[in-house]
Formats: structure tokens, sequence, C-alpha cells
């Protein structure tokens, strides 16, 4: 996030943007491609959080390269 500009290319090819909605106030599932573990991104304006997306057990959403 704050290292140099090539990191930046190292990042994307990490994370991937399954489901996007809203503009100004929505959310985002990304997906760590090394770990398969599923983030709730969550933002209204100026601010905004990630946290692990849960099921219905407490677990973090996991998925593997297969599924």
């Amino acid at each position: 996030m704050f290292g140099k500009a090539n990191e930046t290319k190292d990042i994307n090819e990490r994370f991937n943007v399954i489901y996007k909605e809203g503009i100004f106030s929505g959310c985002k599932v990304i997906v760590d491609k090394e770990t398969g573990v599923h983030y709730l991104f969550s933002w209204d304006g100026y601010a905004g959080g990630v946290t692990p997306l849960l099921n219905k057990d407490g677990n973090p959403v996991v998925k593997s390269n297969n599924e």
C-alpha cells in the first residue's frame, strides 16, 4: 500500500475482486489467491473497513484454487 510503485503489480496479482456493489457506499468480496481466504471490504464515503468473510460456523470462508 505504501511501498514502491512496482509493488502495486504484486498486490494486484495476489488479490481478486469477485463481487462489487455500490459507488459512494457499498462492498466488495476480495479473494487472496495464495490462501483462498475471502475478505469483505465495505465503505461509506471516505470510511471503510475489511474483515474476513465468515461461514455459518464462524470460520473464515476459504476456497481452494480448484473450486
